[in-house]
């Protein structure tokens, strides 16, 4: 009861204290921050990666509903804005296009076909339990893709796209919503018989224990009708436990949106090798840093390279504990898109009390006016959640990665509950704060790469549709 006393205080003080903004030093630019390769050297790391015997996992946080993809759908039914009518209008003229149109009854597309329906009919069929239920699937559990005869969702490409990068012991976790996990695995099954590779795939679920105390404005505690506690989940900054958790040497991330059709992936799997070659090369100059006599201008050298640290930093006034200690951080390289006006976060270089360091910023973190704003808007990179990990010292021992979180960088979130006006705070994101004090490289990836849907009407772009 004193520990939950203390947590609660504790929780107060941060979300009612000033707003943890972040202070922007600079936007990370091509050769200031971010680094690319031409095509050789990128089919150099290929190589590297691809001689590697190392453990691999792949880890998608998955559990967000899919509600969200279908919005304007449920705004046409209470209050039809034009925007939604032109949005309805557009998903209905090319309906036949979308993966989910092979699930409904055969009668029901003869009607169609012939016009014979009402708009609202179809909607609530589409989205409701009566019907295909979609508005209350997981993201990844909707229908995204056609490849033929077959009929794939988000998890199955997801895994599909990654036994590209390597067909044998690769380990896949996907942080999900326990209620689902049956027909998740079901799904997955048929992927399995579908390639004959017998699948390694865990699930895990964001801990309840990492949720929030929601407060209202006044600070007292929220309770639900019953007096409990009101609590909410901290974000995805919460799942650092979960990925703490695996112990592979390599884990990619994705988001479980961000997925091409099978036929029109190259470029995303290529983009991922490539990344993993990047950082094993950077973890081996590392190494041979470390041993070499001078490893502080071996370090200095290094970073001309890889930019790692702001290129004027100067390692000579580092003492032997603290160069050990910053270069065994765990390492990560993170792909970056050209910012062509996606909302999200993208890549700067963050000052603080312990000088300036390579962020992934979002817009929530920083002040949304004057200088700090105008330097979040000129950002040439947008930070589409492609990222290789090596959580581990230059020695190969795993590292706790909750040691390596900035706990300051957390967000304090305003959110409506029966009415009212609730705030709470959310753990540093999982690839912002959570990872704030890793060895990050940031490298450009093509556009090509990036291909979340967002909304339904996404899956209408190229990149998800059979050729």
């Amino acid at each position: 009861m004193i520990d939950l006393e203390k947590s609660i205080e504790k929780q107060r003080e941060e979300v009612f204290s000033k707003h943890p903004e972040v202070k922007l030093h600079s936007v990370c630019k091509l050769n200031d921050g971010v680094i690319k390769h031409n095509k050789i050297e990128r089919n150099y790391f290929k190589t590297v990666y691809a001689d590697t015997d190392l453990k691999t996992a792949v880890f998608i946080p998955a559990s967000g509903s899919g509600s969200r993809m279908f919005q304007f759908l449920y705004d046409f039914l209470s209050s039809p804005s034009e925007e939604d009518r032109g949005k309805v209008e557009r998903f209905f003229s090319n309906l036949k296009k979308f993966a989910f149109f092979e699930l409904l009854p055969f009668e029901l597309k003869k009607r169609i076909a012939k016009y014979d329906y009402e708009v609202e009919e179809i909607i609530h069929f589409i989205l409701e339990k009566e019907g295909l239920n979609l508005g209350s699937l997981p993201k990844g559990l909707i229908p995204f893709h056609r490849n033929g005869r077959f009929i794939l969702n988000a998890f199955q490409e997801q895994v599909l796209q990654a036994i590209r990068l390597k067909e044998d012991e690769l380990h896949f976790h996907f942080t999900i919503n326990k209620n689902f996990e049956e027909q998740i695995t079901t799904s997955l099954l048929s992927v399995q018989h579908l390639t004959g590779l017998n699948l390694n795939v865990t699930f895990s679920e964001q801990s309840p224990a990492t949720n929030a105390v929601a407060f209202n404005s006044n600070g007292t505690v929220v309770k639900t009708e019953e007096g409990e506690i009101l609590t909410r989940p901290s974000g995805h900054g919460a799942l650092l436990q979960n990925l703490n958790s695996l112990q592979e040497d390599l884990i990619f991330i994705k988001n479980i949106d961000n997925v091409q059709h099978e036929n029109l992936s190259e470029t995303s799997v290529d983009s991922l090798k490539y990344m993993a070659g990047l950082l094993l090369e950077f973890k081996k100059d590392m190494q041979e840093a470390l041993k070499s006599n001078t490893p502080k201008i071996a370090l200095a050298k290094l970073n001309q390279e890889y930019q790692f640290a702001p290129l004027e930093e100067d390692f000579e006034t580092f003492e032997e504990e603290e160069l050990l200690a910053f270069m065994n951080r765990p390492m990560r390289v993170c792909g970056m898109v050209r910012n062509e006006g996606q909302p999200g976060g993208g890549p700067f270089w963050v000052e603080d009390e312990s000088g300036v360091s390579k962020q992934i910023v979002e817009k929530a973190q920083i002040s949304p006016k004057g200088d700090q704003y105008n330097k979040m808007v000129q950002s040439q990179y947008f930070n589409p959640v492609m990222m290789v990990l090596n959580p581990q010292d230059l020695a190969g021992n795993k590292l706790d990665l909750d040691e390596y979180v900035d706990k300051d960088k957390y967000f304090v979130v305003d959110k409506a509950y029966k009415g009212v006006n609730i705030k709470f705070r959310e753990n540093p994101g999982l690839w912002n704060g959570g990872m704030a004090n890793w060895n990050t490289l940031f490298v450009e990836v093509p556009s090509e790469s990036f291909s979340p849907v967002k909304t339904v009407l996404d899956l209408l772009d190229a990149s998800h549709l059979d050729r």
